[in-house]
């Protein structure tokens, strides 16, 4: 870890300039910059001052932030064929998430897997075609360009009874796909 240049991020985010952090820890402009630069190395003490200058603390500072994953594409996505649908897992690892958005394409009679009563929410928008969803003993019909929404107490599943394809996104928090 380049101890200097981290430093000099953080200057950089709050807007001070060398002199005004080395003002603030009693420190020389000239010590900053050869700290910035990566020729002299602080002792604990001094870090301790100048990060506290710049608002964190040596737990976070050295920290090692994993970058977050946010565009996902077709490559990333996980599909699973059968004879009624194709899922498409549109962000991997979504069971960790407390969101799990998945592409649904019904066959034509198609229907998804009954799934059982459990805690949290389900979402869906129709892209194409029309569908039938059944929530515990009644049915919805939902077409291109509407959308659901129902909480999972109940058995549901979605059903195309039509003669073509019927795709849509559905979203389930917790995941549960």
């Amino acid at each position: 870890m380049q101890i200097g240049k981290k430093i000099r991020a953080l200057r950089y985010q709050y807007g001070l300039t060398q002199e005004e952090l080395a003002n603030r820890c009693e420190l020389t402009k000239g010590y900053i910059s050869q700290l910035e630069n990566d020729l002299t190395s602080p002792s604990i003490a001094t870090l301790i001052d100048i990060l506290s200058a710049l608002g964190t603390n040596l737990k976070e500072f050295f920290a090692e932030e994993q970058e977050e994953k946010i565009v996902f594409s077709h490559d990333d996505f996980i599909e699973k064929n059968t004879d009624d649908f194709t899922l498409s897992w549109l962000v991997t690892n979504a069971q960790k998430n407390m969101m799990e958005p998945i592409s649904v394409e019904l066959k034509p009679h198609g229907k998804t897997e009954n799934d059982f009563p459990h805690e949290g929410e389900e979402f869906g928008y129709v892209l194409s075609g029309t569908v039938i969803v059944h929530v515990g003993s009644k049915k919805y019909k939902c077409q291109k360009g509407e959308s659901f929404y129902f909480t999972a107490s109940k058995s549901h599943f979605v059903e195309n009874t039509g003669d073509r394809p019927a795709k849509f996104i559905w979203v389930s928090t917790p995941p549960t796909f």
